[in-house]
């Protein structure tokens, strides 16, 4: 699917995402879908498309066929043997999720335990050409009313670029997203951004580090959140031991599945640490499971979660995601509350793969 507007991030260009949405057909004929959220370049993880394919293929089908699932949460247990390959995990966890949610007849939200009927969304905005054009966006992202904005940053495209933000929005909640584009040798620069009121700075350093991230954390008074450091419950507990951050980002895709989420969901919640559902470009399949995550308590801050039209000229769902002054209704019907738009299903699908279980 070719997105509307390419969207830019310290670490690429997007303009075009390719997807693996996953359907699983019970015996009755009931279906569950998920989506397999990764690149085809391994620049946020070490996952594309083909390594999700291949994993999923070789080693987590097959894992599903030798044992049996009274639960969802069981897939995660029984994925535990296979290594990371979180987002190729959790496109299969997903669809089982929204299966047994249909089979149960409440809503996807419901079975996870979520009570909110509507949901606070964010935006976020890639770099722009120019200031003028990021200003341009940030202004119609305020006057479609949400709740905050996220920007993406790096070094070069920071400091003056939020500076301006501020002038010309004195009190929007903002974000900073730097996606790993720093080191600890930049604290005395990142210091500048506690004079910005920002509501967080997300994942300034590495990758993979929590370490820095508390050494940097005790420099500046902007609350550091963390996105790409953290794939499971393990990462968060690290990190909260460390304080390396006051925020979590958590996706479902990163983490492995709904029930990883949620487990770190409610870490963080026994621990007082806000949390918000992070987006990756998704279809409507994704995004509709990011709203049913959203709807538990400890996601006090909006995610990125905007409407269907603002990334595609058109979704796979019906009916598309529609945000309403800064606001998404939460579906109250079955599973992930959407239905697929098979004629726009068709009409991207490049591949088709079955596998049976009888």
């Amino acid at each position: 699917m070719s997105l509307k507007h390419p969207f830019k991030t310290s670490f690429g260009v997007v303009e075009r995402k390719d997807f693996f949405i996953t359907e699983v057909i019970n015996h009755d004929g009931t279906r569950g879908y998920g989506e397999s959220v990764a690149f085809t370049v391994p620049w946020y993880t070490e996952e594309t498309t083909e390594t999700c394919l291949h994993v999923i293929e070789s080693f987590l089908i097959p894992l599903l066929r030798e044992h049996s699932i009274t639960h969802p949460d069981d897939v995660t247990d029984i994925f535990r043997v296979i290594r990371r390959n979180n987002m190729a995990k959790s496109a299969l966890e997903g669809a089982i999720w929204d299966l047994h949610a249909k089979q149960q007849g409440v809503s996807l939200a419901r079975a996870l335990g979520g009570l909110e009927t509507s949901i606070d969304v964010g935006i976020s905005i890639g770099m722009k050409p120019t200031i003028d054009d990021l200003l341009s966006d940030v202004e119609e992202s305020v006057d479609q009313g949400f709740k905050r904005v996220k920007v993406k940053i790096q070094p070069g495209w920071d400091i003056a670029v939020l500076r301006e933000i501020r002038h010309h929005f004195p009190s929007l909640d903002i974000m900073a997203d730097a996606n790993s584009a720093y080191t600890l040798r930049d604290a005395p620069h990142l210091k500048q951004f506690d004079d910005l009121q920002l509501l967080m700075i997300e994942q300034p350093l590495a990758h993979d580090d929590l370490i820095d991230h508390a050494k940097l954390q005790q420099q500046i008074k902007t609350p550091i959140c963390l996105d790409e450091s953290i794939h499971s419950i393990e990462d968060v507990r690290q990190a909260l031991a460390l304080r390396s951050c006051q925020i979590i980002n958590v996706k479902i895709g990163r983490v492995g599945g709904l029930t990883e989420a949620k487990r770190i969901h409610d870490l963080c919640k026994e621990h007082n640490i806000p949390v918000w559902c992070g987006g990756m470009l998704e279809s409507g399949v994704g995004r509709a499971h990011n709203i049913a995550l959203s709807t538990l308590p400890q996601f006090v801050l909006p995610g990125d979660i905007a409407g269907s039209a603002h990334y595609w000229k058109k979704d796979i769902i019906m009916p598309e995601v529609v945000v309403e002054d800064g606001e998404i209704f939460v579906p109250d019907a079955a599973g992930i509350g959407v239905n697929i738009d098979k004629a726009a299903l068709e009409q991207f699908t490049v591949a088709q793969y079955s596998y049976s279980f009888d």
